[in-house]
């Protein structure tokens, strides 16, 4: 047993490191030409091919396994490595379907990767904190159980940020995650490294988290699909956590993915459950068929009130908008209410103690800079504060009340908090779906497509794009749809004129000496937009999205086997 009184941090470091080395550089490379055909298949695909006989379970696994090495060497995103495992349970899987011609389930042989707060038996669940090393799970968590029953076989697992909360994805033990589409920006968080891994094809799928946008931003910023259904819908259980017990924003599981068809395959089995044991804790609502949607009514913004979207996300809401009124649909701008509550709830929420749960695990852990703001102004004495909003207050309004609310509460003010969220919801409810009357809502992520490496440590409140649909608990999915164009996506000199939601936040974004968007920087660089359902109206979302999908056509240079073809050169280096 790892006596963590006998280690220090450093070499809890180099120990779990090595062994992911050692895992990763022990598999064979391939150059098949089966390969990139499996790469590029969708889900279902893979399972029909391998009933086909086309390919066995064995070389899917391996060519998923091959380009799982190839994305981790381009963005540090892994963290426990289930190979041997896997290829053991495939080469299972072809006796038995040898001799007896029938498959283990409808996702036989599927490889799936988890983000790494899910438990599998075997396997550690350290979500970067190094005093969770060396501590293998005894039981699988119950998305990990209900995916395997279905013939699905966990690969690897996925890097997340510090206690993930953060948008980016750091932290001491594993290191940096990046973008895939350029190094030097982040891949989004939490489940930051289940989207780089997916954008370069080292899953056919995978699994995340979402309590502020940790399915959505990751997607967003690495070009992929993802969901985020209404809390309750797919089982939380063995998903360990920070800061368990918290649930005054709700904390849901979700699919990731490469295609909206493969959303809706995962989404038709995941969600309910068989049971109503303790264990499974989700509500008893199984997939259910959308109705036709010939003609959609959707709503529509470009910003959301505090935060300024950037040009190129702008230009992808109205792309989105353009194709959807071209099939017919119809397509109205709306106002959504002052999202500056919205983000005083969550913050007010999630700092009632001080963030003192969630960083209790650190140990001798260095804290990673993206939390340094949310934790220590959660600390600084009352007065402090007081006076810090007073002199804020004049300048910038919002950042004020903001920076107010994140603060140690008592219970009946914890208590209040919630209140006014349940309120809040309610009246979101009332002044946006029953006011337009609306199917669905496209909205952008964030303000910005992606941020370089560090921009989380300053400009936190970019999440509220999609936090605000936390605090209301709508389902939300999120698809790709163009890339940053440095021409069409070019700040104007009106725009750096004007002054918007937060001023403070808005100068660091576009108005600073070294502003954060950066079209130029960011040239071919994914940007992706939220579609928005109502409450427990999961499927209908991943129905707009396949008719939204399909409106913006197949040119759009995203999908299975995409990233990984255009990987081939560096996989040759590997």
């Amino acid at each position: 047993m790892w006596s963590f009184e006998s280690s220090d941090y450093k070499s809890v470091v180099q120990s779990k490191r090595a062994e992911r080395a050692r895992l990763l550089n022990s598999v064979p490379k391939l150059s098949s030409s089966k390969q990139q055909a499996i790469l590029s298949a969708q889900v279902l695909a893979l399972v029909e091919g391998i009933k086909n006989g086309e390919w066995t379970t064995t070389e899917v696994m391996e060519a998923y396994i091959a380009q799982a090495v190839v994305a981790h060497a381009m963005t540090n995103c892994a963290t426990e490595v289930l190979f041997d495992q896997a290829l053991a349970v495939a080469r299972t899987f072809d006796e038995e379907f040898a001799s007896k011609k029938r498959l283990r389930g409808p996702l036989h042989g599927v490889p799936f990767s988890l983000k790494d707060q899910f438990l599998v038996k075997g396997y550690d669940t350290t979500i970067g904190f190094t005093r969770w090393a060396h501590q293998p799970a005894t039981s699988d968590a119950a998305i990990v159980e209900q995916l395997i029953s279905l013939g699905a076989i966990p690969i690897i697992k996925t890097n997340v940020p510090q206690t993930m909360f953060s948008f980016e994805c750091n932290n001491p033990l594993w290191g940096r995650t990046t973008n895939p589409y350029n190094s030097k920006y982040t891949c989004g968080g939490s489940s930051g490294g289940e989207a780089a891994l997916l954008a370069l094809d080292g899953a056919a799928f995978g699994v995340g988290t979402d309590s502020g946008g940790s399915l959505r931003m990751p997607a967003a910023c690495c070009g992929i699909y993802s969901m985020k259904p209404t809390s309750g819908r797919v089982s939380y259980y063995g998903a360990r956590s920070p800061a368990p017990g918290f649930e005054g924003i709700k904390t849901v599981v979700g699919p990731l993915a490469r295609s909206v068809e493969d959303l809706q395959t995962l989404c038709r089995f995941i969600f309910g459950s068989s049971s109503l044991s303790l264990k499974d804790r989700t509500i008893p609502l199984y997939y259910r068929e959308p109705k036709a949607m010939d003609k959609l009514r959707i709503g529509y913004y470009t910003s959301d009130g505090l935060i300024r979207s950037s040009p190129a996300n702008k230009r992808a809401v109205e792309e989105v908008v353009a194709a959807l009124r071209k099939k017919g649909h119809e397509c109205i701008e709306i106002e959504i209410p002052d999202v500056t509550e919205a983000m005083e709830i969550f913050l007010g929420l999630t700092s009632a103690d001080g963030y003192e749960k969630m960083t209790s695990h650190l140990g001798p852990d260095p804290m990673d800079r993206s939390l340094w703001l949310p934790v220590y102004a959660s600390r600084i004495p009352g007065f402090i504060r007081k006076l810090a909003v007073h002199v804020l207050k004049p300048l910038d309004p919002k950042f004020a009340t903001l920076v107010g609310a994140i603060r140690k509460k008592s219970v009946r003010k914890y208590n209040d908090y919630i209140d006014r969220k349940n309120h809040w919801e309610a009246m979101f409810y009332k002044e946006v779906w029953d006011k337009y009357g609306l199917d669905g809502i496209i909205a952008p992520v964030t303000g910005l497509p992606q941020v370089p490496h560090g921009g989380a440590e300053d400009v936190g409140l970019l999440a509220i794009g999609t936090i605000l649909y936390n605090v209301v608990d709508s389902p939300v999915g999120v698809l790709p749809v163009s890339h940053v164009d440095p021409f069409k996506d070019d700040l104007e000199e009106t725009w750096t004129a004007q002054k918007y939601g937060t001023v403070i936040v808005d100068h660091e974004l576009y108005k600073s000496k070294r502003p954060l968007y950066d079209p130029h920087a960011m040239s071919g660089m994914p940007i992706g937009i939220q579609v928005v359902g109502k409450k427990y109206e999961d499927e209908k979302v991943i129905g707009m999205m396949g008719i939204l999908d399909q409106a913006l056509g197949d040119e759009r240079g995203f999908g299975p086997g995409t990233m990984s073809s255009q990987s081939r050169k560096f996989k040759d280096n590997v």
